[in-house]
């Protein structure tokens, strides 16, 4: 399987995810929390993180 490393995930540039960072009692935060709940791409982005941390 060819994955993409953390840096390429559309979720390391995700000015959603940006600003529920910075923000975490905004509605965008709880927003952001119940999305990646499910989302594919958020949990692909965390298994490259932890690969990428690994190294």
């Amino acid at each position: 399987m060819n994955e993409k490393p953390a840096s390429e995930h559309p979720c390391a540039a995700c000015q959603l995810r940006a600003q529920a960072e910075a923000h975490p009692k905004t509605w965008k935060a709880r927003l952001w929390r119940f999305h990646t709940r499910f989302c594919p791409g958020w949990k692909s982005y965390q298994v490259a993180l932890a690969k990428q941390a690994m190294k």
